[in-house]
Formats: C-alpha cells, sequence, structure tokens
C-alpha cells in the first residue's frame, strides 16, 4: 500500500545551487541593457554618407543610406557640379538592382525620359537651369520586405559618353 506524499513537491529535485545560473542571467540581463542603450543612441536607425568623385570638370556626388533598416526613410540625392554651371543636357545612368530595395514617391526633378536596360535605369534631363549645379532628389524608403543591402553606382553621361561615376553600398540591419 503505497502512503499519500504531504507535499505535491517532494519528489521534485532541488535547482542547483552553483554560480553558473547567476552569471548566466547577469550576463543576459548585460547584453540586454546594452541593445536598449545602443537603440536610444539611435546606433540602429539611418546613417547616411557620401560619395564623390571628379572627373573631366564634373563632380559626381551621392549621398545615401550607409546604414537603414526596412520601412524607414532615407535620403538619396545625386549632385552634378561643373565650374560655371551645368550647361548641357545630362542623364544619369543608377544601377537597376540598388534601387530595387526602395519603395518610392519620385524623382524631383522628374527626368524628361527614363529607360532600364535591365543593368541600369537611365534618367535623362534637358532645358536645366544654365550656371548652376544639377541635383537630383529621391523620394524613398527602405521597402519592409528588403532583409540585405546592395551596392549601386551611378555613371553621369553627357552627350552619350560616361563622364564620372561613383559607387557605393547601402547595409540593412534587422
Amino acid at each position: 500500500m503505497s502512503t499519500v506524499p504531504s507535499s505535491m513537491l517532494e519528489d521534485v529535485r532541488p535547482a542547483s545551487a552553483g554560480p553558473a545560473p547567476r552569471w548566466a542571467s547577469r550576463i543576459g540581463l548585460t547584453v540586454l541593457f546594452a541593445v536598449v542603450l545602443l537603440g536610444a543612441l539611435g546606433v540602429f536607425g539611418v546613417h547616411s554618407r557620401t560619395a564623390s568623385h571628379s572627373s573631366n570638370g564634373y563632380t559626381l556626388t551621392v549621398t545615401y543610406p550607409q546604414v537603414a533598416r526596412a520601412g524607414l526613410d532615407v535620403p538619396w540625392r545625386a549632385r552634378v557640379h561643373r565650374d560655371g554651371g551645368v550647361n548641357s543636357d545630362i542623364t544619369l545612368a543608377v544601377s537597376s538592382d540598388y534601387f530595387r530595395m526602395f519603395e518610392t514617391q519620385g524623382f524631383y526633378p522628374n527626368p524628361d525620359s527614363s529607360t532600364n536596360d535591365g543593368t541600369y535605369v537611365y534618367l535623362r534631363f534637358t532645358n536645366l537651369v544654365q550656371g548652376r549645379d544639377f541635383l537630383l532628389e529621391y523620394d524613398a524608403y527602405i521597402q519592409p520586405g528588403s532583409q540585405i543591402g546592395k551596392s549601386g553606382t551611378v555613371l553621369l553621361l553627357v552627350g552619350g559618353h560616361e563622364v564620372d561615376r561613383t559607387s557605393f553600398h547601402t547595409w540593412l540591419v534587422p
């Protein structure tokens, strides 16, 4: 005949009282605190960078998101400078694959024409304001489904010939 235990916890083994569980929880809390602190300081937000290159009398400068997260607005602009101003029609060719990670509201100013050959999106601008730099702004945010970054290149074409180029890379973090 079996006896009825006086407690339901009678056959439960006692927890080990070693130092490992205490240290594990301290390490876990320290890591959690560090992540929260870095987030509060904006480390995980959008960080932009500028890539610039000069060639043939032109300077092409691209401001792009160096580090970003899906769903966030990001800066992207291309500036073309030439002493005395940009006085001829230009085409900016941007890596097609790079633009695939963005959702967009469009370009400002709108290109007069655009084409895509699968490698580059060609944005042609005519009737530029004489004697001034040209600035193209891209109103965009990272697609919610984008999980990895991409590299991009912008080519500056004048009269159908490449006169300058610059490259960059955007990293996406969770």
